[in-house]
């Protein structure tokens, strides 16, 4: 398997002085993610838990909603330059006579930080979520909220190692973290818990919450939508499409979480305040 972090030699500057140095840097890769042995697209990520991302990314799609759309994951030939095994191409199997939208073929290169590379319309995307997440009866303290990036930052072993991690996690409403994963690409990690919790039969995710490290974008809000998480927080600012989003789907969405401080900026109805 690839691995999630590579030692380098750098130069460590201290005011007029430098020296040599190993220094850990966060692993990243391209990963073909094959349909039925037919090329989907290609994803720069972080190796590791390759099958939740691909899982993740299948339901971000609206390729897989229930683990039984799912039929198999597995690693096919992809070699280097001296004929080792990469395991840089999965080829996930679905149901045959399965469909699989024009607008899903991205045969394209997609960063890490991609957004919504080659995709339908904005209109398009929400008209697919299929799950009702305003009908969520998901009622959160405050508290539990100001709970959840000290717990995502305590868990995130290979930040902790190369500084240069996104980290995505699922909560429970009463914030026990059930499940954490962390890559190069913010997209790339809300896709592998999705696709964790796809594998584990937990979809639709009623009544938890996603916690991200970084900003909220539009992407990631839908991603939460299609499977039926009901609040997104993150630690930055949401971007105004993501607002738009949320508040149309009836998605609880909150920015700026930190310390004892946050904004709600959408679903402001399922903050429970004394």
């Amino acid at each position: 398997m690839g691995r999630t972090t590579e030692r380098r030699r750098v130069l460590r500057l201290r005011e007029q002085q430098g020296s040599y140095r190993p220094d850990a840097l966060a692993a990243e890769e391209p990963l073909e993610i094959r349909i039925n042995g037919e090329a989907l697209t290609v994803t720069m990520r972080t190796p590791g838990h390759d099958f939740d991302l691909v899982a993740g990314f299948l339901v971000g799609e609206g390729l897989a909603a229930s683990a039984e759309d799912l039929t198999a994951l597995r690693y096919c030939a992809g070699t280097d330059a001296d004929g080792l095994q990469t395991y840089n191409v999965i080829d996930a199997s679905l149901p045959r006579g399965a469909a699989v939208p024009v607008s899903a073929h991205r045969n394209l290169l997609t960063s890490s930080a991609c957004g919504l590379c080659g995709r339908e319309s904005v209109d398009a995307i929400r008209m697919r979520v299929p799950y009702d997440v305003a009908a969520d009866g998901l009622r959160v303290a405050p508290d539990t909220l100001y709970g959840l990036p000290d717990a995502l930052r305590a868990a995130q072993k290979v930040f902790d190692s190369t500084g240069g991690l996104h980290a995505a996690g699922l909560f429970t409403a009463d914030g026990e973290l059930l499940c954490l994963r962390e890559d190069v690409g913010r997209h790339n990690a809300v896709d592998k818990v999705v696709g964790w919790a796809l594998r584990e039969g937990m979809l639709p995710l009623t009544g938890h919450l996603l916690m991200v490290s970084g900003r909220a974008s539009f992407e990631l809000t839908q991603k939460a939508a299609m499977a039926g998480i009901p609040l997104l927080a993150a630690v930055s600012a949401p971007s105004s499409l993501a607002v738009d989003l949320a508040s149309e789907l009836g998605l609880t969405l909150v920015g700026f979480l930190r310390g004892h401080s946050a904004n709600v900026y959408a679903g402001t109805e399922r903050v429970a305040l004394a």
